[in-house]
């Protein structure tokens, strides 16, 4: 992996493009592409031999036709499985997408990527570990560096330990007291925070701090222009089209 300079941009496609196209899935980060993004962000959980696919849910209940804990589902189970035809029927047949066979597809469109680790309780050293393999062994030369991040410590904390030159942003929904000791023992470089709780005063003690705050999940144009303005680096949006 090239140490390319990192230019994380305003607009990035949540999971995708995920008020487009089923989320998480190949069609949707082409979507984002056609869209006019440059960067997207997707979550990734473990098959339950270990595999790293794109997928946000613990159970695959909500977004295929199947059910239970996708933490239980082989590999070969969760290709079998319809990721599409819950959004709508022009996207029957999609299937979940391994990391491994997602990094090409990126390649191809080149889309930088903020990878979320989204672990099962439990699993988010694990999961982390066989995504930062990953990304080791195969994010190519083209494209900046991904940023990892996730709500999990445990995963973040393995992180840092696997691919310390990875850039890491801390998720918080609310950002916590304890905020600056959590993001100085995993070494963060930058805090994502959701839309529903950041504050201005927020804003300006981390960007005091150096550290660049990304927002999710933004959908509406004057709420990304107000957060622009607020200095937020970057908002996370399923429409990146409403902004592009």
């Amino acid at each position: 992996m090239q140490n390319l300079k990192q230019i994380v941009p305003f607009i990035i496609g949540h999971r995708g493009a995920a008020g487009l196209a089923p989320e998480n899935t190949i069609t949707s980060l082409r979507r984002a592409k056609a869209e006019g993004a440059t960067w997207v962000e997707f979550d990734v959980m473990l098959t339950a031999e270990g595999v790293p696919v794109l997928f946000h849910d613990e159970t695959v209940n909500r977004t295929t036709n199947g059910k239970g804990a996708l933490a239980d589902k082989s590999l070969e189970e969760t290709q079998l499985l319809d990721a599409g035809l819950w959004f709508s029927t022009e996207f029957q047949g999609e299937r979940i997408p391994t990391l491994q066979n997602t990094i090409p597809e990126l390649k191809a469109l080149g889309l930088g990527a903020n990878v979320e680790i989204k672990p099962t309780p439990g699993l988010g050293g694990d999961t982390a570990k066989a995504t930062c393999a990953l990304i080791s062994s195969d994010w190519p030369d083209s494209l900046p560096p991904p940023v990892i991040s996730s709500f999990d410590k445990a995963a973040m904390a393995a992180a840092r330990d696997v691919l310390p030159e990875i850039e890491r942003a801390m998720l918080f929904g609310r950002l916590p007291k304890n905020w600056l000791a959590i993001v100085e023992e995993l070494d963060c470089k930058a805090v994502h925070l959701s839309t529903k709780y950041v504050t201005r005063q927020d804003i300006d003690v981390l960007t005091e701090n150096g550290l660049p705050v990304r927002v999710y999940t933004v959908n509406d144009l004057a709420r990304g222009q107000e957060l622009k303005e607020m200095g937020v680096a970057s908002i996370f949006t399923d429409r990146p089209d409403i902004f592009l």
